[in-house]
């Protein structure tokens, strides 16, 4: 009885390619084994209908109505590693940080911050240093003899992350666009009043009567205080 690898030597490892198109002769000429009509004929079929197309009617996804918040877009993803895992790939006094992690095969996604997590047990003291640890974690490590340091989220680059850029508040920047908003036109009348009175300045220095200057051998007719005291005397 021949094996199957004895057959795959004389035949070899690949099937010869179907030739389509080529004339009725060969069976599969002129529609090229694609029939007639339907979405099986047409250029850009791969083989299969994906699951959710409606024949052209508008897909359920698109009717129905998104309510709710999301925050895919935006949110911080962590490698996630238990200390199950640090019990089994590391020994008495190692340094876990994210280049042992790497070494080990921990990390699923190389740039993403990473999350110890408390699951299982562990008996080795270990120096962990990640980004971010849950606190039966931290109990258990520090329980067993190891110490645990928390870093702020970068990549390898030494860029900070999403995970550690501090975002503006939305609220805020609306109320300091409102509080501008509201103060141009107090600073536009403001203006407005200062140029007025600097234009009112000169006409009105221009329009006050000049003080005469007693004249040289005229006696000043202004009473003094005491005049006025021996006046109000002289009329008791």
């Amino acid at each position: 009885m021949a094996m199957i690898h004895e057959i795959t030597k004389l035949v070899g490892k690949h099937k010869a390619r179907k030739r389509i198109g080529r004339g009725p002769g060969s069976g599969a000429g002129k529609t090229a084994g694609r029939g007639h009509k339907g979405a099986g004929s047409r250029a850009g079929f791969t083989g299969s209908i994906n699951a959710l197309y409606e024949g052209g009617q508008t897909p359920y996804f698109r009717r129905i109505p998104k309510r709710g918040f999301s925050n895919v877009r935006f949110r911080t993803n962590y490698n996630i590693v238990n200390l199950r895992a640090l019990e089994q790939r590391f020994a008495d006094g190692d340094t876990v940080d994210r280049e042992s992690l790497l070494k080990v095969g921990l990390l699923r996604h190389k740039d993403d911050p990473i999350k110890i997590l408390g699951e299982g047990e562990l008996t080795k003291k270990l120096t962990v240093t990640v980004e971010k640890f849950s606190g039966s974690a931290k109990k258990k490590i520090e329980a067993a003899g190891g110490s645990v340091t928390a870093l702020q989220p970068s990549d390898e680059n030494g860029k900070t992350t999403k995970a550690a850029k501090e975002k503006p508040s939305r609220k805020s920047a609306k109320d300091k666009a409102k509080a501008e908003v509201k103060t141009e036109p107090e600073k536009k009348t403001k203006a407005k009043a200062e140029a007025v009175a600097e234009e009112q300045q000169p006409e009105a220095e221009a329009m006050a009567p000049a003080e005469e200057e007693p004249k040289a051998g005229e006696k000043d007719e202004t009473n003094t205080p005491a005049e006025t005291e021996e006046k109000s005397d002289d009329a008791g």
